[in-house]
């Protein structure tokens, strides 16, 4: 089973959530690059990563929950909201992420990044 490829649409296009992810040996690339250009559409950015095989993390969950309904057959959509991470918790999530499902499992879903989240249990010590 093959891992999943990913796409930082432009609103978690972050150089070091990429560059993290790709040192952990995931295959993740983000907007602006090659074949994406900086101000592409949230409808481009959606198509063109599902033509590669790569669903798609957004924090624009309107607009892509919209795109969904007009193209069911897409790469698979991570939603997240964007207030609600901090950029060490979106690495250690989209590491889970990219870890814990395959490829096979992304296309036409929509799911939340929280699935992956690191949980962190407080222990207190009484005596």
């Amino acid at each position: 089973m093959a891992n999943p490829r990913l796409h930082l649409d432009a609103d978690v296009s972050f150089r070091t959530l990429q560059r993290m992810s790709v040192e952990r040996g995931h295959d993740v690339t983000r907007t602006p690059c090659e074949w994406m250009p900086f101000d592409a559409s949230d409808e481009q950015q959606l198509l063109q990563a599902s033509a590669r095989g790569r669903c798609i993390l957004t924090c624009n969950i309107g607009d892509f929950m919209r795109l969904v309904q007009i193209y069911p057959a897409h790469g698979g959509i991570v939603l997240a909201r964007q207030n609600d991470w901090t950029l060490s918790g979106l690495i250690a999530a989209v590491d889970n992420l990219l870890t814990q499902t395959t490829a096979e499992e992304w296309p036409g879903q929509v799911r939340w990044l929280n699935d992956w989240r690191e949980h962190t249990r407080s222990t207190s010590a009484r005596g």
